[in-house]
């Protein structure tokens, strides 16, 4: 988990007592006096950012982890299923050491949850696809399916599908690959107006 970079925002005093004790000495840390900045960097991926913030800020935390230390607990109002957690000042450094390793391991966790499969992210812990700002909730076979394609760079038959996701004998006489796809389709026509999801040839479906 080393490839974190811990950023400090807004107390430069912390970030010289995190350097000088040595402080997660195994992780690059940073210190921002910018917001935009930090929050830009923080963006690209990788990086853990410490917001030291008045409750009277506001902050707005994106898709990376974070830790806000204020002085109230106010802040965390507008916080929602993004990795973020909070820390009263005054605080024990221990305090502080627990909540970058849980936000770390939660932060990997999620990240071995997505797949990218042609623009969109399958999130297999959420069971939704998202795409720019919209999502989609679907059933665990619906995200079975996709797990499937981005598994597979063939189309793939739906003899292979009954095995892998029904597990059904390939004599099976069944329309159910047929039904789940056409509502997975309509599915995602509706709500991303992808007419061209799922695609199918001789060879069987692709996407």
């Amino acid at each position: 988990m080393n490839h974190f970079t811990i950023s400090i925002f807004g107390n430069k005093i912390f970030f010289q007592i995190i350097k000088e004790i040595k402080l997660f000495s195994a992780y690059k840390i940073k210190y921002y006096e910018d917001l935009d900045s930090c929050v830009k960097d923080a963006e690209k991926g990788n990086q853990l950012v410490v917001f030291f913030v008045n409750p009277l800020n506001k902050i707005k935390i994106n898709n990376f982890p974070s830790l806000i230390v204020s002085k109230s607990s106010k802040i965390v109002n507008n916080l929602s299923d993004i990795i973020c957690e909070q820390l009263i000042m005054p605080f024990k450094i221990l305090d502080f050491e627990k909540k970058i390793i849980s936000l770390i391991a939660k932060s990997e966790f999620k990240k071995n949850s997505l797949i990218n499969l042609r623009g969109y992210i399958i999130d297999k812990n959420e069971r939704k696809i998202k795409k720019s700002n919209l999502e989609l909730q679907l059933s665990e076979k619906e995200i079975n399916f996709l797990i499937l394609f981005s598994e597979n760079k063939e189309p793939i038959n739906r003899n292979f599908f009954l095995k892998n996701v029904w597990k059904y004998s390939e004599e099976s006489e069944t329309h159910t690959i047929e039904t789940h796809i056409h509502r997975l389709r309509k599915k995602i026509l509706e709500k991303f107006g992808d007419s061209n999801f799922i695609k199918n040839n001789d060879k069987g479906y692709y996407i």
